[in-house]
């Protein structure tokens, strides 16, 4: 008990944090709960798509075999984004936020929606977090862990995979991965690795000039260049979103 006699909470979920291939292998199958954050821009666009209840099958390629998915799923399959002309839909979550009806979507990338799919093979339980829906996501995860055994989650900021193939680490996705892990030691008691406390750090160190990071991070500056600075504009609304995406069955659910 506390010194004014009331019973302390203790952690019922114990956060980690790794990047990438090195984060899906520290996800074991069973109870754990893992939490997928690329902010600029593949969980961004999915908080955006989950906003307007569109369903989002995660695809590492953007081939003939997302087009299958596209087939199979009856849903639209995004476009890279220098292709996304009027009406069409790409990684852009401005692109997802101004199409007309969309019920389901096929949305390749290399970075969170690989990663995505590859957790879709486990029996764990998979969300998409990022700054937009960081306090939803939180919640979400202390409502899961609130009964049986305690649980581990498994934050992983899915990084950039760069031309020769090799994956650099992204800031962005760092503090988006912070963002959750902050939100969640506001929200209740969770015992934190080192990892996990030097993510929340990070994203404390750009907090309170978060879109400005952004806008100046490697990512955010490749994004301005070739004209899509409105995306980072939406990656930066903090809380905005309520939606939780969940992926069952390979498919990642508007709301958890």
């Amino acid at each position: 008990m506390s010194a004014g006699g009331a019973r302390t909470r203790s952690p019922r979920l114990a956060v980690s944090s790794a990047w990438g291939a090195t984060g899906v292998s520290r996800v074991a199958t069973g109870g754990d709960l893992a939490v997928v954050v690329d902010v600029l821009s593949f969980t961004t666009t999915l908080s955006v798509a989950a906003d307007r209840g569109t369903r989002v099958v995660p695809c590492p390629w953007l081939d003939e075999r997302a087009n299958a998915l596209a087939r199979e799923h009856d849903a639209e399959l995004a476009v890279r984004r220098g292709e996304a002309g009027p009406g069409r839909v790409s990684l852009s979550p401005v692109t997802v936020r101004a199409a007309g009806p969309l019920p389901r979507l096929v949305l390749p990338s290399p970075n969170g929606s690989t990663i995505s799919a590859q957790l879709a093979d486990r029996d764990t339980e998979v969300v998409g977090g990022c700054l937009r829906n960081r306090r939803a996501v939180a919640q979400w995860l202390h409502h899961r862990g609130a009964d049986g055994p305690p649980r581990r989650v498994v934050v992983v900021p899915a990084g950039e995979v760069r031309p020769d193939g090799s994956r650099r680490r992204a800031s962005e996705d760092l503090w988006g991965a912070g963002a959750v892990i902050r939100a969640l030691s506001e929200i209740g008691p969770v015992e934190p690795s080192p990892d996990a406390r030097a993510a929340a750090a990070a994203f404390d160190a750009v907090a309170h000039d978060l879109p400005r990071a952004l806008h100046r991070c490697t990512s955010g500056v490749e994004l301005r260049e070739h004209g899509f600075a409105d995306d980072v504009d939406v990656a930066a609304e903090l809380d905005r979103s309520t939606a939780v995406p969940t992926l069952l069955d390979g498919v990642f659910e508007p709301a958890g």
